[in-house]
């Protein structure tokens, strides 16, 4: 895949998720697989998913366990990224994107040492523009009378090999 290729999926995918208050992060637990709502950081986004956690969390003990995570967002378009989510403890990093409201909502300042970034690098997604009032239309009509839907081409999948 062609860098200008991977840019320009990186622009639709930055384009979709911009804006979008509240992520999904789903995570897998021993009983299977679990999501909770996780603010989005206002960072450009470049590939990386970044989101603020405690160590005493569930989501901190499942991703050191297993690190495949899904993001999904749900804004003026729909998009689900899957990606590999790791543990970010550098403080810098933690000073940059930290906000106030995180002093209120995680009752703590960033240089907490039980404070902690989740960073997910993206390594595919897959979208559905809500804009085509038409195609969506022809996708469910075509799945409620049992024909393939496969040709309205309602979504796009992106694959992110960084």
């Amino acid at each position: 895949m062609s860098n200008l290729i991977k840019q320009e999926e990186m622009e639709t995918l930055r384009e979709l998720i911009k804006g979008v208050d509240t992520a999904m992060l789903t995570t897998l637990t021993e009983e299977g697989l679990i999501s909770r709502p996780m603010k989005t950081q206002e960072v450009e986004f470049d590939g990386d998913l970044w989101f603020f956690t405690k160590k005493e969390t569930d989501k901190y003990k499942e991703i050191l366990h297993d690190q495949e995570v899904n993001v999904a967002y749900a804004g003026k378009s729909y998009v689900s990224v899957r990606g590999r989510a790791e543990i970010v403890e550098d403080l810098d990093k933690k000073k940059e994107l930290w906000s106030k409201a995180y002093e209120k909502v995680l009752q703590t300042s960033y240089d907490n040492p039980d404070i902690v970034l989740i960073k997910v690098k993206a390594e595919a997604a897959e979208y559905w523009e809500t804009g085509n009032f038409t195609k969506r239309i022809a996708f469910l009509y075509k799945r409620m009378t049992g024909k393939n839907a496969e040709s309205t081409h309602v979504n796009e999948t992106i694959e992110l090999d960084k």
